[in-house]
C-alpha cells in the first residue's frame, strides 16, 4: 500500500488562508490547532480545510504548495471554488 500526500488549504478565524503539505491530513489539522504545527497557525487559529488535493508523491505535494502560495488571495477562492 502506498502513502498519499496531501496539499491543503485552511481557513482561518480571521479569514486568512494558509496552505501546506502532509501525508495526514486529520494528525496535520490538530498540530495546527494545538499551536504546533507553524507560527501561522498559532496567530490565526484554524477553523476549517477549505481544499484539500492528493498526490502520490511528497515531492508532487510539495510543488502544488509552492503553486497556490504563489496565487493571489482571489485565485486561492477561484481554487477552493473549483
Amino acid at each position: 500500500m502506498s502513502k498519499s500526500f496531501y496539499t491543503y488549504i485552511i481557513l482561518t478565524e480571521k479569514n486568512t488562508y494558509y496552505c501546506g503539505y502532509t501525508d495526514d491530513l486529520a494528525k496535520r489539522f490538530e498540530r495546527h490547532r494545538s499551536g504546533k504545527a507553524s507560527k501561522y497557525t498559532r496567530a490565526f487559529k484554524p477553523v476549517k480545510y477549505v481544499y484539500t488535493r492528493e498526490f502520490q508523491t511528497k515531492s508532487e505535494a510539495m510543488k502544488e504548495e509552492k503553486r497556490i502560495k504563489s496565487l493571489s488571495r482571489s485565485q486561492k477562492e477561484a481554487l477552493i471554488n473549483l
